[in-house]
C-alpha cells in the first residue's frame, strides 16, 4: 500500500509542478464566476444532447458543481494562497486520473514498431519514385 501512495505522491507532484508553469500567477487560475459558467455550460441542452447522442447518456456534471463549491469555500484566503490549494487539489484530481483504469490499459506501449511494418519514406524516396497516372 505505501507502494501506491508513493507513487501518488510522486504523481501529485509531477502535476503540481506542470499547473504551476500553465498557471505562474494567482490571476491564471479560474474564478469563481468562470468555474460557475462551466458548469451551467456542461448542463446546457446543447452539452446534454451532445452526450447523450455521443455515450447514450447525460452528462455528469457534478464535478464541475463540486469546483464551484470549492472555489466559493477558498474566496476569504489570499490571492496566492487560494492558488497554491486550488493548485494541489487539480493536481490530486490529476493524479488520481492518471493513476485510475483507463480504457488505454488494454493497449501495450511500443517501443519499437513492429518488424513488418512498412519503413517511412524520406523526401528522397518520394522523389524518387514515381507516380501513376
Amino acid at each position: 500500500m505505501s507502494q501506491l501512495n508513493s507513487d501518488f505522491e510522486k504523481a501529485v507532484k509531477q502535476e503540481e509542478a506542470y499547473i504551476r508553469l500553465v498557471h505562474p500567477t494567482p490571476e491564471e487560475t479560474p474564478t469563481c464566476i468562470s468555474l460557475f459558467d462551466t458548469y451551467l455550460a456542461c448542463n446546457a441542452i446543447r452539452s446534454q444532447i451532445k452526450s447523450f447522442y455521443r455515450y447514450g447518456e447525460r452528462t455528469h456534471c457534478s464535478q464541475k458543481l463540486e469546483d464551484f463549491k470549492f472555489c466559493l469555500g477558498l474566496t476569504r484566503m489570499e490571492p496566492e494562497e487560494r492558488r497554491d490549494v486550488w493548485i494541489r487539489k487539480r493536481a490530486e484530481w490529476w493524479a488520481h486520473r492518471r493513476l485510475a483504469k483507463s480504457s488505454e490499459d488494454v493497449w501495450e506501449m511500443r517501443e519499437q514498431p513492429p518488424t513488418d511494418f512498412p519503413k517511412i519514406m524520406t523526401e528522397d524516396d518520394i522523389r524518387s519514385s514515381t507516380t501513376v497516372m
